[in-house]
């Protein structure tokens, strides 16, 4: 019997249009967290390969084919790559369930759905118009025009990697720039991948770049790198801070989609049997790693009892499972880091008093995974750490409220302000929510719709700048505004006209 181990998938960097190894040669491993154990090696980049990345990117910015392109033939870039997806979305999906333990059925989604992003941007990119301005002065003629920034650092979580790159890399590529990729150092390897479509599609060398690495030696050094015109992340808010003020040495431009401690909020009057699966959704589909999750419940004291009930009972039902499962509906935990933070985060809720009336442990029911039992927490005050921290990871904490004032305090009471979620069937109700939760995503009656079409982004910590939708390509860009005289002398030069 051939019992030796089946030996790791091995990557390389896309830098300059050459699929490059690390100058120093070092690599690292890339952990299956359905397992536990390793799968891929990937190239650990220092500074000196960021300063190839971005170099290349400069010069495909400024030299070469890429600035010759028109808009429209921009555009036919991207609507080609999209076109590329679908055939390969399937084996995406695979490697990123690998990567970061999500679910087959989420992930096969994320990967079919994110063509859509290219299509749309590569639509948008000859409709970004300039304007004649009046002017109230003679023989002037005054106009605007909107021009790309230049190289564009795009630094993607480990969570959702491809969709997030999609929002990232779509509008940043339609606006005319070139982008150096850095995913997470947990989850390289379908970015990796995904730069052979980039490649198929005909990009010119350096205009899409990925270095892979760890924060401190290369997501640093390509934040801090003098080439660098603008910076989009998502991630935590710590490491967003981190990152403004490093971009605020450089007056760089900055696009951050930071955290979430959403609050979900259900009131006597909602279909009780339709909450019970948002709120479901909000909190337990990804295993809760998703900066949108739905991590606070609020539910209107009058059906509280009632509805906790519904929820432990429904919740009681997921299947937790191998994540490459089609019927399996809660994962791993992607990180050991993560897994931990989780697990720390239980204790403390203990600490402060909260109730897991669900779950509330790790799970040992698959070897050397990274799995946290879906957990809800009732008893939960909005003061504790439990309900003022963000998780990012399958636990819940319910808290009661009064009325409609007391649900806008409690839902607001946070640093941050990503998205919420409203259960109710009065339309006033839903119309006042929506416009005083300060939040920049409300659903309502539903929770975790996301499209190409809608801006998202947040409130408060969680972040600044929006992706996606027409206006967002604007993050992309600059305006310069250009005078043209028409008069036959020029006018008396020490003034100003």
């Amino acid at each position: 019997m051939d019992t030796a181990a089946t030996p790791l998938t091995k990557y390389k960097m896309f830098i300059g249009g050459e699929w490059v190894d690390a100058a120093s040669g070092a690599t690292f491993e890339s952990v299956n967290p359905y397992t536990g154990k390793a799968w891929a090696l990937v190239p650990r980049a220092g500074p000196a390969d960021v300063d190839r990345a971005a170099r290349a990117a400069h010069k495909a910015f400024t030299e070469g084919e890429w600035p010759k392109l028109t808009a429209t033939q921009r555009g036919a870039l991207l609507r080609k790559l999209g076109d590329l997806i679908a055939p390969k979305a399937k084996l995406l999906a695979e490697i990123e369930v690998r990567d970061n333990g999500k679910l087959i059925s989420e992930m096969s989604a994320q990967t079919a759905y994110m063509a859509q992003w290219y299509y749309y941007f590569g639509g948008l990119a000859d409709k970004v118009e300039g304007a004649v301005l009046p002017s109230d002065k003679a023989d002037i003629f005054n106009y605007t025009r909107h021009e790309p920034l230049g190289v564009v650092a795009a630094l993607v979580p480990w969570n959702s990697p491809l969709l997030l790159t999609a929002w990232k890399l779509a509008p940043a590529l339609a606006a005319g720039n070139t982008v150096v990729l850095k995913p997470s150092e947990f989850t390289s390897a379908s970015l990796l991948e995904f730069m052979k479509l980039v490649q198929e599609a005909g990009f010119p060398p350096g205009v899409v770049n990925v270095v892979t690495g760890f924060g401190p030696e290369t997501g640093a050094p390509l934040v801090e790198h003098p080439l660098v015109a603008k910076i989009t992340f998502t991630g935590s808010d710590a490491t967003g801070q981190k990152i403004y003020e490093s971009a605020a040495r450089g007056l760089k431009r900055v696009s951050l989609e930071l955290g979430g401690k959403s609050p979900n909020i259900v009131f006597d009057d909602a279909d009780l049997d339709n909450a019970v699966k948002g709120a479901i959704s909000g909190i337990f589909a990804a295993t809760g790693q998703t900066c949108i999750a739905g991590s606070r419940l609020l539910v209107q004291r009058s059906i509280h009892d009632a509805f906790v009930e519904k929820l432990v009972a429904f919740a009681k039902t997921a299947k937790m499972g191998d994540p490459m499962s089609t019927d399996t509906q809660v994962g791993p935990i992607t990180t050991p880091p993560q897994y931990k933070k989780v697990l720390d985060y239980i204790d403390i809720a203990r600490g402060e008093g909260a109730t897991a009336a669900l779950g509330g442990a790790k799970s040992a029911d698959f070897g050397e995974g990274y799995f946290v039992q879906p957990t809800i927490f009732t008893g939960v005050k909005n003061t504790m750490r439990i309900a003022q921290e963000e998780v990012f990871g399958p636990v819940l904490s319910v808290i009661p409220f009064e009325n409609d004032e007391e649900a806008i305090a409690i839902g607001n009471g946070v640093v941050y302000g990503l998205a919420a979620g409203v259960w109710t069937q009065n339309i006033k109700r839903a119309l006042t929510m929506a416009n005083r939760l300060q939040a920049g995503t409300v659903w309502v009656n539903t929770y975790r719709a996301v499209s190409f079409m809608s801006p998202f982004g947040g409130y408060k910590r969680s972040g600044i700048g929006r992706e996606s939708g027409q206006d967002m390509i604007k993050e992309y860009l600059q305006t310069k505004s250009v005078w043209i005289s028409t008069a036959t002398e020029v006018p008396n030069p020490f003034v100003m006209r």
